[in-house]
């Protein structure tokens, strides 16, 4: 069938992105077609868009790894959703059948990709998927809130649960409260019982953080954080640093933790090259954690809790999918706070 998406036919700024009409195939063995309704941005969208080293791109590529949406049409053997149902899509694929897979470390599997990253994401109306990836919707919730929620949550709960091992009385340290991760990462950390201290740049930013939980509020604009963290804590320095700017603020956060802490990094926004004094990790004993992503497993519960609303994802702004290229703009800029959601006509 024929449908209309947002693709990209080179790497390159955001005017690179161009609306289509595209053909898509129909469900396979075990798929199914998505009518998307809602997709969400994310930074992985500006890197891949930008041109990622030793990435394989097949053009035209469609970025978006954040779906919501319904079920339109069924593959031969698929189990897991019919015709009408309410969806959100996990946006991380793998074989399902290796050791990692089946112990729920997926994001380990050797053939692990992310939707929009190096396979075709949700930047169009309809897109086909594996049904193992498919999650019913929470019921209270509208397609532009969901979207926002499978990506940016499943890394915040890898980072705070899995990898910070996060514990009720510790105190926490969120770099950039304003990403979607951090944004996440903030109410995962105090729903577990945490002192939840974030780094922002402006007093708006910072009215936002607070109402998602957050303890203390450090403005790295006009305060050191690592000076901060230490007057904070008593000169004790945090137990965990939820961290994924890169450049000087990974290096910063080494300094910023306590003696046998941990600082999990899922990225390298302003950098990935830092320099790091390797003396602060070894005599201080200092975990340093990789993250990406998160079990497909977990992103049930993560639902729930948002059902439940213990958990709200955190929209900035709602626009059309064919403003793509603005909305870019808008993130790179650093004009967002939470997410933004591509809305689909």
């Amino acid at each position: 069938m024929q449908t209309e998406a947002m693709v990209m036919r080179a790497t390159g700024g955001p005017e690179v992105l161009t609306r289509e009409t595209i053909e898509l195939s129909d469900p396979g063995p075990r798929e199914v077609r998505i009518r998307v309704r809602a997709v969400a941005l994310n930074h992985l969208d500006l890197w891949v868009r930008g041109g990622l080293p030793r990435m394989r791109y097949e053009f035209p590529h469609r970025l978006g790894a954040d779906v919501a949406g319904e079920v339109d049409a069924v593959g031969p053997g698929a189990i897991n959703a019919k015709v009408g149902d309410r969806v959100v899509v996990n946006p991380g694929l793998s074989c399902g059948v290796c050791e990692r897979c089946l112990s729920g470390q997926d994001t380990l599997c050797h053939s692990y990709r992310i939707m929009g990253e190096s396979t075709q994401g949700g930047y169009a109306r309809h897109i086909v998927v594996p049904d193992a990836n498919l999650l019913p919707m929470p019921a209270n919730l509208p397609f532009t809130d969901v979207a926002a929620v499978p990506l940016c949550f499943l890394t915040a709960w890898q980072m705070v649960v899995r990898r910070g091992d996060v514990r009720p009385g510790q105190t926490v340290l969120i770099q950039a409260a304003g990403s979607g991760v951090s944004s996440a990462a903030i109410q995962i950390a105090k729903m577990l019982g945490a002192r939840v201290l974030t780094t922002t740049s402006t007093d708006e930013k910072a009215a936002r953080a607070r109402a998602l939980g957050a303890d203390e509020i450090i403005n790295y604009t006009t305060h050191d954080f690592v000076a901060e963290c230490k007057r904070l804590t008593n000169k004790r320095g945090v137990d965990v640093v939820i961290e994924h700017v890169g450049g000087e603020v990974f290096s910063k956060s080494i300094l910023a933790t306590t003696n046998g802490g941990r600082v999990v990094t899922c990225g390298a926004t302003t950098g990935s090259t830092p320099t790091v004094d390797l003396r602060h990790i070894f005599f201080r004993q200092i975990q340093v954690l990789g993250s990406t992503m998160g079990s497909k497993g977990d992103l049930f519960g993560i639902l729930r809790l948002v059902e439940q609303g213990k958990l709200r994802p955190v929209v900035d702004r709602v626009m059309p999918l064919w403003s793509a290229a603005e909305a870019h703009r808008l993130l790179e800029a650093r004009k967002v706070f939470g997410k933004l959601v591509l809305e689909v006509d």
